[in-house]
Formats: C-alpha cells, structure tokens, sequence
C-alpha cells in the first residue's frame, strides 16, 4: 500500500515538474517550423517577383530598342492623334523609365534591400500607366499588352505579400 501511494505521488511530482516543460517543447518547435516555413515562403515569393521583374525588364530593354530603330512593320498611323511622330520617344521612355525601374527594382527585391517594395510599387503602377495611355493612343493591338498588365499586377500583389514579411 505504501509503494502504490509512493508510486502515485511520484507520478504526480514527475508531471508538476516536467508537463510545464513539456507543453513548451512543441511550442517552441512549432514557432521555429513557422519561422522556417515563412522564411521559404518569403524566398520563393522573393525570387517570382524579381524574375518578373527581370522578365519585364527584359521586354522593356528590347520593346526600347525597337522602337528606337524605327520600329520597322509597325504602322506610323498608329501614332496620329498624339505627340508623337515616330517611336523614337516613347522607345527612350520604354527602355530608360520602365527597363531601368524594373532592373533596378529586381537588384533591390533579391537583395532584400529595405526600398524594394517601394520601387516595385512605383515599377507596376508605371507599367500599368503605361499601357494604359499605350492602349489609348494606338488600340489593342498586342497580345503582349494583356500579358505585360497581367505582369505588373502579378508584380504588385506579390510586393502586397513581401510586406508581412518586412520588419
């Protein structure tokens, strides 16, 4: 009789003493789990936005380049109507404002620099504002214009969710 009431009041001490511990354990497993779970998720996240954005930059750079060297097959009398009279400016605007803004927003997304998500943000609304007065001017004529909104948006949702991870 005395060994079953030893017995049960060391039961009784082994779990006052340890469940404390014990209830902490998971706890603080689970924490580090979520820390190295949204750490991934902040990386892939990370890498899909700068790739688009270096995918825009990409179109940016050689859409410029085109349109700078005349634009060869691409009507003039798209531009009748506006301030232009060949696509030699709004070439220069296209590869300067919106390829410089897109490479340099990549660098500062895939460096985790704290300013990346303010040059993103400046990057898709520049992007979306372009094609928009792009699609006023000259009409829907690309299936590239839908592509390079769908992008931006992409990009800026994907700028929403970086910003729980920033501190």
């Amino acid at each position: 009789m005395i060994q079953i009431i030893g017995a049960n009041a060391s039961c009784h001490l082994f779990r006052r003493l340890f469940t404390p511990i014990l209830y902490r354990i998971p706890d603080k497993l689970n924490k580090y789990i979520n820390r190295r779970q949204s750490a991934r998720n902040e990386s892939v996240i990370r890498n899909a936005q700068g790739g688009l954005l270096l995918l825009l930059a990409i179109n940016a750079f050689g859409g410029g380049y085109y349109g700078m060297a005349g634009a060869a097959g691409v009507p003039l009398e798209w531009l009748k109507g506006s301030l232009f009279q060949s696509y030699f400016l709004p070439g220069l605007f296209l590869f300067c404002v919106i390829g410089g803004l897109s490479v340099s927003a990549a660098v500062l997304v895939f460096r985790r620099h704290a300013k990346a998500n303010i040059l993103t943000s400046i990057c898709g609304i520049v992007v979306l504002g372009w094609l928009t007065i792009q699609v006023a001017i000259i009409g829907y004529v690309s299936w590239m214009q839908p592509v390079t909104a769908f992008v931006a948006v992409a990009i800026l949702f994907l700028n929403y969710k970086l910003k729980r991870y920033d501190h």
